[in-house]
């Protein structure tokens, strides 16, 4: 009896985890965004732990964000993190994912309210969901220092 749900779960995790990982190809940010993901992470826990006890967001947002932070908490992964570099990265591009649909349904306005990092970080979140700093702050871009 045990066996064979063993046997199931099994044979269903190994059906749907090449699906999983194609998904996550085919969400992941382009380019350097990737990198930037994995350096804001600190930042980016805070802030969703911040956006997740907002009680004025919508309650599917805040669920969204309640079952990120359990998911990156999880010893279980997409990918495994003791494989050497890619194996932060399907965490980087599952935060990058939730970001992106956290600022489409709530706005740039929520997100720049909480956010408890520096404004390069701000304009690399800005980056990572496509959104305009100019649209985030009101403002353009930071001078160089």
């Amino acid at each position: 009896m045990w066996w064979d749900i063993l046997i199931g779960l099994g044979v269903g995790l190994a059906a749907v985890w090449p699906a999983l990982l194609l998904a996550l190809l085919l969400v992941r940010p382009k380019g350097a965004l990737l990198g930037e993901a994995v350096r804001l992470l600190p930042d980016l826990l805070r802030l969703f732990a911040r956006l997740a006890a907002d009680g004025s967001l919508p309650r599917g947002v805040r669920l969204r964000l309640a079952l990120l932070m359990i998911y990156l908490a999880s010893p279980i992964d997409l990918i495994p993190d003791f494989l050497p570099v890619i194996g932060y990265a399907d965490d980087a591009i599952v935060v990058a994912f939730v970001l992106r649909g956290v600022v489409r349904r709530t706005g740039v306005e929520a997100v720049r309210a909480h956010w408890p990092g520096t404004e390069d970080g701000f304009a690399a979140v800005c980056r990572l969901t496509g959104t305009a700093l100019t649209e985030a702050s009101g403002r353009g871009p930071a001078p160089p220092r």
